[in-house]
């Protein structure tokens, strides 16, 4: 059975006359990562989105369906979604730190994190926390527990962000460009994480990146959108040094 398998979609925001993504098919298998590329409101955002339900203001799933593991995620209700999300299925953000409450303490947005989704004491969500950045090679975890997000640098609020993610081991971990956002020393010890749980944990990811260098390194397949549509669909190979169409070629020499 597929993981995750996207059918026919078709996404509009409101009133507009043009859906942001038309017929879209996409099928995720376990251990698989795919790239989504393409310019600036091609429709990768809004893929991720309508795979947690979280489509802004008055985007719409009209036509097709999303089935993770058999199910279709658009007959779910509003509990099973939030049961859903951070748990079978997770997001990482381009500056998690953004996503992050500034005025409290990491530890306490961990906890209430944890205890949102499992019934557990203060005490025990602590330690599960902790032991989150450790395993995201935040050293002294304690410490990084009791500082408010300004104390960390974007490094660090990045991993916090992985570590939240990787929680309750999800299945599947959507990743909207989670390294533009930092200098490039810091992007590569994010990319040698992502390989990492990749292989002990054999994730499966979409991931919205502009990093070649990353989506090579990182990705099984690579899809590329055009005004909410797929022109290609290849291995990172086939995609980046031997693109078919002229889009994909002026993609790759805009960020070469």
């Amino acid at each position: 059975m597929d993981l995750l398998n996207m059918k026919d979609i078709t996404v509009h925001y409101g009133k507009e006359q043009e859906a942001s993504v038309k017929n879209f098919n996409l099928t995720l298998q376990p251990g698989e990562i795919i790239a989504l590329v393409g310019e600036s409101g091609s429709g990768k955002t809004t893929i991720l989105r309508s795979i947690l339900g979280l489509l802004p203001g008055k985007g719409n799933v009209e036509q097709g369906d999303i089935f993770f593991q058999g199910t279709s995620l658009l007959s779910l209700d509003p509990k099973q979604w939030k049961d859903l999300r951070g748990t079978e299925i997770s997001m990482i953000f381009q500056d998690s730190g953004a996503m992050i409450n500034p005025i409290r303490t990491i530890g306490d947005q961990f906890v209430e994190y944890i205890r949102t989704h499992k019934k557990v004491g203060k005490k025990e969500a602590w330690k599960k926390g902790a032991d989150m950045l450790a395993k995201m090679h935040l050293h002294d975890a304690e410490r990084v527990m009791k500082s408010y997000p300004f104390q960390l640098s974007g490094g660090m609020r990045q991993r916090v962000g992985i570590a939240m993610a990787m929680t309750f081991q999800p299945k599947i971990l959507l990743a909207d460009e989670p390294t533009s956002a930092l200098d490039v020393t810091v992007q590569k010890q994010i990319l040698e994480l992502l390989i990492e749980l990749k292989e002990k944990e054999n994730l499966s990811f979409l991931l919205i990146c502009h990093d070649l260098a990353l989506v090579q390194a990182l990705c099984d397949k690579v899809l590329v959108l055009y005004h909410g549509k797929t022109v290609e669909y290849g291995s990172p190979d086939e995609i980046i040094d031997h693109p078919k169409m002229d889009y994909t070629k002026r993609l790759i020499e805009s960020v070469l």
